[in-house]
């Protein structure tokens, strides 16, 4: 299987569309757009850094065939992608749960993402794994 092949197997196993996928992994619309067509292809270590967004192991995208038929439930401990609250993650970086909201809001941290869903409301999401691998703390 091709990149973008395993790239379409993990959004379809973890329900994921491409919006999302940008979001967990910092990159950009078009870029996630070429790796999905199979225009592009990323490096070997930008494929281990999507991977980990997106709660998957790390050498997900360069395993054979076989090893990727079926996600590995165990690493996304039960289909669940592993999050972290606003408030923790505040914490761990010791600034105001206020700021890192607005953060999110604005597409700023590589970890998480927020979405609008009316006026003054907000859903937040941060990806425990990926979080703590740029941020080098143990969550």
């Amino acid at each position: 299987m091709t990149f973008s092949e395993k790239l379409k197997q993990a959004m379809q196993e973890l329900h994921l569309n491409q919006r999302q996928v940008c979001g967990m992994t910092g990159k950009s619309k078009s870029s996630v757009s070429q790796y999905l067509s199979g225009k592009q292809i990323p490096s070997e270590d930008v494929q281990s850094a999507i991977a980990v967004a997106l709660g998957l192991e790390s050498d997900y995208f360069s395993k054979s065939d076989e090893q990727v038929a079926v996600l590995p439930t165990a690493e996304l401990r039960n289909g669940v992608i592993p999050r972290l609250d606003v408030e923790k993650a505040a914490k761990l970086l010791q600034m105001n749960h206020n700021t890192v909201r607005k953060g999110l809001q604005q597409g700023v941290f590589p970890w998480g993402y927020a979405i609008h869903t009316s006026d003054n409301r907000w859903v937040y999401f941060i990806n425990a794994k990926r979080f703590a691998e740029i941020e080098g703390v143990k969550v």
